[in-house]
């Protein structure tokens, strides 16, 4: 009577490992991606001709439609395009364009101190 039980528990083990490794194999094949989600619907596009090309002042204008704080950021963005732009018409202004892009960047990131790099390295060692 165990033997007969101990095969009937050997043999359902192994149907049910091999049923779930071929239900495991069939539902990846299932697994469908997701489209491509483009921000706008068919209405929107019919709404809006192709030829419609905006100017800086009106995406400026739609972004603080949306968010007061996407609005500033696209201001910002457009006067800095300006500047790049009058900073591109000779070479002198190339390299102070550098020069204030630089020192924007070294206040924004400042370098760390001998001290602080010294504090860190200490911290790593001793583990705390």
């Amino acid at each position: 009577m165990q033997k007969i039980v101990l095969a009937f528990k050997q043999a359902f083990s192994s149907i049910l490992l091999a049923g779930l490794m071929i239900f495991i194999s069939l539902s990846g094949l299932f697994i469908v991606g997701q489209q491509a989600s483009y921000a706008t619907t068919l209405e929107e596009l019919k709404l809006i001709p192709p030829e419609y090309k905006p100017n800086s002042e009106e995406k400026v204008n739609r972004a603080y439609e949306y968010d007061p704080g996407v609005g500033v950021r696209e201001e910002e963005r457009q006067k800095a395009y300006e500047q790049a732009k009058k900073d591109s018409a000779n070479l002198n202004t190339i390299e102070k364009a550098y020069e204030r892009n630089l020192k924007a960047e070294k206040e924004q990131n400042p370098p760390e101190s001998f001290g602080e790099k010294a504090k860190e390295v200490i911290e790593k060692v001793t583990g705390k």
